[in-house]
C-alpha cells in the first residue's frame, strides 16, 4: 500500500506544495504547485504576515485537493538560519552526598541544556523562547578529571558539558498559526539546511568535501560535508532578489516584471520588456549581464567567502547550487573563479539528481524544486514530531528530532530544573577539641513528577496530549545532632590514690559549661571532651583538696604576707616511683601522695632565701674564733625562735630584719671569755694585727686580735 506525503516549502518569494507517493524503496512525485506571494509577507525565511502566508497556503491546498482529494496534514521546514547551537557546562558540588544516581546525572545534564538555552537567548539579544530540539553530552568530569560515566561516583565536584540545538519559539508558532488558518495540521517538521542535503548528498557521498548552496530569494543557505558527515551550516543575506533589483534598476521595471525578465534570461539571448514609462524594448542578455555585473559579483563574493570561512579557509572539492536563484546567469563561473576551482566543479543540480525519486510526466524539473522535495522526504524519514503537552496546567508545544522526554517539556515550560530539587538544610559549624567540624543539613528531596497521574523520572518519554504535574522537592531540615552523635567513645580511667580506688570519666563542656552527652549541638558551639592528663589535674577533678595542698610548695604567713618555699613540698609516687605532679597517669596506676616533712627555722630561712646570721673568722690570742651577728629574728607570737625550732606548714610567724653592719673589736667579748691576770693593774691594751686598737675598731675576716695586760712592779 502506498503512502501519500504532502509537504510545503514556505519560502521568502514563493510557497511550493508537493505531493509524493512513498513506494517500497523510492518516492514518486505526483504533483508540484508553486505560487508567489502577492506581497512581502516573508523576510529571510521568517513569516511576518501570518494571514497573507496562510492565504497562499490555502490556495495551493485547495488546488491540490481538487486533483488528489482532501489534505489534512502537511510536513514543513523551519528556516535553517533560525537554528541555534550552543555549548554549556554545569558544575555541581557533591561533597558529602551519596553516590550519584542516574536521576542525579539527568538533573545535571538538563540543567546544562537550560544554561545553553539561556546563553542562546543572551547571545541573540532577545527574550524569545527557544525550543530545544536535541542535545549531546561532550564530556563528564569528576573533581576536574574527565571520566566516562558519573554513575555511582563520589567526590567533591561533578560537571558536564553538552551541545544543544534550539529553534526560536516565534518561528514554530508562526508556522503553526499559518497552517491552522489554512486548515492544515503539522504532521512533521524538518530543518531547511538538512532538507536539500539529505536528498542531494546522501551519507555515502559525505566523505567528500562538498558545498551545497541553496540560493533562494532573500538568503543563500550553505551546508558543507566532509569525512562522512555534515560539518557546517551557514547563511548569507544576499540571494536572487539582489539580481532582480539590479535588473529592475537597469531596465526601469517593476519588481515582478524584473523577476520575470531574470527568468527569461535563462533560455533567451534577447528578451522584450515594457518599462514603467510604457516603452517596449528588446534587450540582449549580454547587455543586461554587463550592467548587473556588480550585483553578480556581490552575490558570488558573499557565497564564496562564506564557503571558505566555513571550510577553514580552503576551497571544497566541488560546489552544488540549488534553488531558484542558482539559475542566475554566469553565477557558476564567478563562484568557480573565486574558489580557484575548474568550472565543471561548480554546477547547478536539479531534481533529476535526486536518487530513488520518480517523476510524473507533467512535473517539470529544476533546481528550485530540490528543497521542497527534500522537505517532504526528510520530514518523512527523520521528522521532528510536534506535540501538545500540559505542564502544571500550562499548554506547551514541543518538537523533538528523536524522542521527547519529560525534561524537554519542563525546559519548554520555563521551569527551572535546578529550582525543583529541595534545598539542603542549613549546616552547623562546631569546634570540637580545637578542630572545626561542619555538620551538613539534610539533603533536599528530588521533585515529584507525575505523568498522567503516575510518578516517573525526568527521562521518561512523553507523547501528544500527555499531562505532566511537577511538585518541587522538599527542602532539607537544618542539621540536628546530639553530642553523643559527635563523640563515638567517652574515655575513662581507673586509678588508686592513697589506697582509695577512683573511676575517672571524661568531662564534656559546651561553651565552657559542663553538659551531658544528650545535649543538642547548636551552630558555632565550642565543645570539648577532656579527661585529666596529669596527676595534678586528676586530684583537681576528684576535688581532693587536702592532697592538692600536700603537693603545693611549703607556705607560711610571715609578717601577714604569704611566703612559699617552692623547693619544699610533698612527694608523689606512681607505682612506687617518685614523680612530679605534672606527670601523666594511665589506667590502673597506683598513686601515693605524701606530705612534706617539718622544717627547722634554719631550713625555712634557707628555702625563703632569708639570711639569719652574718659571721667572719678572726684569731684571738692565737686561737681561731668565729664572730656571728643576727640579721633576722623570728617570733611565734612573743616567743623568739631559735634556729633549731621546728616550723609547721601554714604557721603564722613574724620576723625582724636587722641592718648589716661591720664587726668591731667590742663584738669579740660576746664570743670569748677574758681572764684578767692576777698581778696586773686594771689597765689593758687592745691589739689588732700587732697595732694598738680601740673598742670601735672595725674588723675584717682574718684579723689577729690580742689584749695585753701590763705587769705591776712590786
Amino acid at each position: 500500500m502506498t503512502e501519500t506525503l504532502f509537504a510545503l516549502d514556505i519560502g521568502t518569494r514563493s510557497v511550493v506544495g508537493i505531493i509524493l507517493e512513498k513506494l517500497s524503496e523510492s518516492y514518486k512525485i505526483i504533483d508540484i504547485l508553486s505560487q508567489e506571494h502577492a506581497e512581502r509577507a516573508m523576510l529571510d525565511g521568517q513569516i511576518h504576515d501570518v494571514t497573507a502566508v496562510a492565504k497562499i497556503i490555502q490556495q495551493i491546498k485547495e488546488q491540490l485537493e481538487e486533483k488528489h482529494g482532501p489534505l489534512k496534514k502537511v510536513s514543513v521546514a523551519a528556516a535553517g538560519r533560525a537554528l541555534k547551537t550552543e555549548k554549556a557546562t554545569i558544575t555541581m558540588n557533591i561533597k558529602g552526598k551519596p553516590m550519584l544516581s542516574h536521576e542525579d546525572i539527568l538533573h545535571l545534564e538538563f540543567s546544562a541544556v537550560q544554561e545553553a538555552q539561556y546563553l542562546v537567548a543572551q547571545k541573540n539579544q532577545t527574550n524569545s523562547t527557544y525550543y530545544g530540539v536535541g542535545y549531546s553530552v561532550l564530556y563528564y568530569r569528576l573533581d576536574g578529571q574527565e571520566i566516562g560515566s558519573l554513575i555511582d561516583q563520589t567526590g567533591e565536584e561533578a560537571s558536564v558539558e553538552i551541545i544543544a540545538t534550539f529553534l526560536p519559539k516565534v518561528v514554530i508558532e508562526s508556522l503553526l498559526a499559518a497552517l491552522k488558518r489554512a486548515g492544515l495540521e503539522m504532521q512533521a517538521l524538518t530543518l531547511e539546511p538538512i532538507a536539500a542535503i539529505n536528498v542531494l548528498i546522501p551519507p555515502s557521498m559525505r566523505r567528500l568535501n562538498v558545498a551545497l548552496v541553496d540560493i533562494g530569494a532573500g538568503t543563500s543557505d550553505i551546508a558543507l560535508t566532509d569525512s562522512g558527515t555534515v560539518i557546517a551550516y551557514g547563511m548569507v543575506p544576499i540571494a536572487g532578489d539582489e539580481i532582480t533589483e539590479a535588473i529592475s534598476d537597469h531596465l526601469l521595471l517593476d519588481f515582478p516584471l524584473a523577476e520575470e525578465a531574470k527568468r527569461k534570461l535563462i533560455t533567451n539571448d534577447v528578451i522584450t520588456v515594457t518599462d514603467i514609462l510604457g516603452f517596449q524594448v528588446d534587450v540582449s542578455k549580454e547587455e543586461i549581464l554587463h550592467n548587473i555585473q556588480p550585483a553578480l559579483n556581490r552575490l558570488a563574493d558573499s557565497i564564496s567567502q562564506e564557503i571558505l570561512e566555513l571550510n577553514n579557509g580552503k576551497a571544497p572539492k566541488a560546489v552544488m547550487l540549488v534553488g531558484g536563484g542558482s539559475q542566475t546567469p554566469e553565477l557558476t563561473k564567478l563562484i568557480a573563479k573565486r574558489l580557484a576551482l575548474p568550472e565543471n566543479r561548480v554546477a547547478i543540480r536539479g531534481i533529476e539528481a535526486i536518487q530513488h525519486v520518480q517523476f510524473s510526466a507533467h512535473v517539470h524539473t529544476g533546481p528550485e524544486l530540490v528543497t521542497p522535495i527534500g522537505i517532504a522526504i526528510a520530514a518523512n524519514k527523520s521528522p521532528i514530531q510536534y506535540m501538545s503537552i500540559l505542564v502544571n496546567g500550562q499548554p506547551i508545544r514541543l518538537f523533538d528530532m528523536e524522542q521527547t522526554n519529560v525534561s524537554d517539556c519542563l525546559l519548554t515550560a520555563g521551569i527551572k530544573l535546578n529550582k525543583l530539587y529541595g534545598k539542603p538544610g542549613m549546616a552547623k559549624i562546631v569546634h570540637f577539641n580545637g578542630q572545626q567540624i561542619t555538620i551538613p543539613g539534610e539533603h533536599g528531596t528530588p521533585p515529584k513528577i507525575l505523568l498522567n497521574g503516575v510518578e516517573i523520572a525526568l527521562d521518561a518519554a512523553v507523547k501528544n496530549e500527555d499531562i505532566i504535574e511537577v511538585t518541587k522537592g522538599e527542602d532539607g531540615h537544618t542539621a540536628t545532632l546530639c553530642i553523643h552523635d559527635l563523640i563515638d567513645h567517652i574515655p575513662s580511667k581507673k586509678v588508686t590514690i592513697n589506697g582509695v580506688t577512683y573511676i575517672i570519666e571524661a568531662t564534656i563542656a559546651r561553651n565552657g559549661s559542663i553538659v551531658t552527652r544528650k545535649e543538642f549541638i547548636e551552630d558555632h558551639d565550642v565543645i570539648t571532651c577532656s579527661i585529666p592528663e596529669t596527676i595534678e589535674e586528676l586530684l583537681q577533678t576528684l576535688q581532693l583538696h587536702e592532697l592538692l595542698r600536700l603537693i603545693q610548695p611549703f607556705q607560711i604567713d610571715l609578717n601577714e604576707k604569704i611566703h612559699k618555699a617552692p623547693s619544699i613540698k610533698g612527694c608523689i609516687y606512681k607505682n612506687n616511683i617518685e614523680v612530679k605532679e605534672r606527670t601523666s597517669f594511665e589506667d590502673g596506676d597506683i598513686i601515693q601522695v605524701l606530705p612534706p616533712k617539718s622544717l627547722t627555722l634554719v631550713e625555712l630561712a634557707e628555702a625563703l632565701d632569708i639570711q639569719l646570721t652574718y659571721s667572719i673568722p678572726i684569731t684571738f690570742n692565737g686561737n681561731k674564733v668565729i664572730l656571728t651577728k643576727s640579721l633576722a629574728e623570728f617570733f611565734r607570737g612573743e616567743t623568739r625562735l631559735s634556729p633549731s625550732d621546728m616550723i609547721q606548714v601554714g604557721e603564722n610567724l613574724s620576723y625582724v630584719q636587722h641592718k648589716l653592719e661591720p664587726f668591731i673589736f667590742q663584738d669579740l667579748f660576746r664570743h670569748v671569755d677574758i681572764d684578767m691576770p692576777q698581778h696586773t693593774s686594771s689597765r689593758f691594751i687592745l691589739m689588732k694585727n700587732n697595732q694598738e686598737a680601740t673598742f670601735h675598731e672595725t674588723l675584717a675576716p682574718g684579723d689577729q686580735l690580742k689584749i695585753l695586760w701590763p705587769t705591776t712592779i712590786q
